[in-house]
């Protein structure tokens, strides 16, 4: 195929056509792409075209490279709105993943002062810390750790939390929604722990998702979730 529409300057028209394979599946997660010359020759640009392209794909993240071995598409970047309240597990199944939980750790203690002043308890008030990792078709995308007063989930345990969404967990177990939700974030260097259980470098860049969800006026969660930066981006609708 050749390009040839004069309005669009070339590199815009393959990455175009590039792009669209790629959402089309033809090009899938993980795939290599041709080379530099066999996409000169496939559609008929130079080479310089082809690297204009290929750094633009990238730029957007549609596309990784890997020295000395090629070019590959990249998974799926999940984009989260944060003007409404969301699910992980009922996000990842409208995308057509299957969604997985890993409880890393569960306590009942005290509040510390800071979760105390956060939660409006006093020090002390018991609350229930767990952290978990929540994956994707088995992909370690996010960890999680939350924090519930006691007082509002008797009798909690691990097990409850292993194969269910929390939100979903609170409707059918205590007859709970959630009324409203706070959520502020920012660009975080990941820690040495957080990096092995997300499978990724030290020092990778990711957001932090510190979140405060409401029955009426009563909080009953508070969340700190690291998010790996290249699984997701977030949007925030501006009126």
């Amino acid at each position: 195929m050749i390009l040839k529409d004069n309005r669009l300057p070339l590199y815009y028209q393959l990455m175009d056509l590039l792009i669209g394979k790629i959402k089309s599946g033809e090009f899938a997660e993980e795939d290599q792409l041709p080379s530099e010359r066999e996409l000169c020759e496939t559609y008929q640009v130079s080479r310089t075209t082809v690297r204009q392209t290929i750094q633009e794909l990238e730029k957007e993240g549609y596309i990784y490279k890997i020295h000395g071995k090629g070019t590959f598409v990249a998974k799926k970047v999940h984009n989260q709105s944060l003007v409404k309240i969301y699910s992980f597990t009922e996000e990842m199944k409208k995308v057509g993943k299957t969604p997985s939980i890993q409880i890393i750790s569960f306590q009942k203690t005290v509040c510390s002062s800071k979760v105390a002043r956060i939660m409006n308890l006093s020090v002390e008030d018991e609350v229930y810390i767990f952290k978990r990792l929540r994956l994707a078709d088995q992909d370690p995308m996010l960890i999680e750790t939350s924090y519930l007063p006691v007082s509002r989930f008797k009798n909690l345990n691990s097990k409850d939390l292993e194969n269910t969404s929390m939100y979903e967990w609170f409707r059918n177990e205590y007859d709970m929604n959630i009324s409203k939700a706070s959520e502020s974030f920012k660009a975080i260097s990941v820690r040495q722990d957080e990096a092995e259980i997300l499978n990724i470098e030290k020092g990778t860049p990711c957001l932090q998702l510190e979140r405060i969800a409401y029955e009426q006026s009563d909080i009953i969660e508070y969340t700190v979730s690291v998010a790996r930066g290249d699984k997701f981006t977030y949007t925030v609708e501006l009126t």
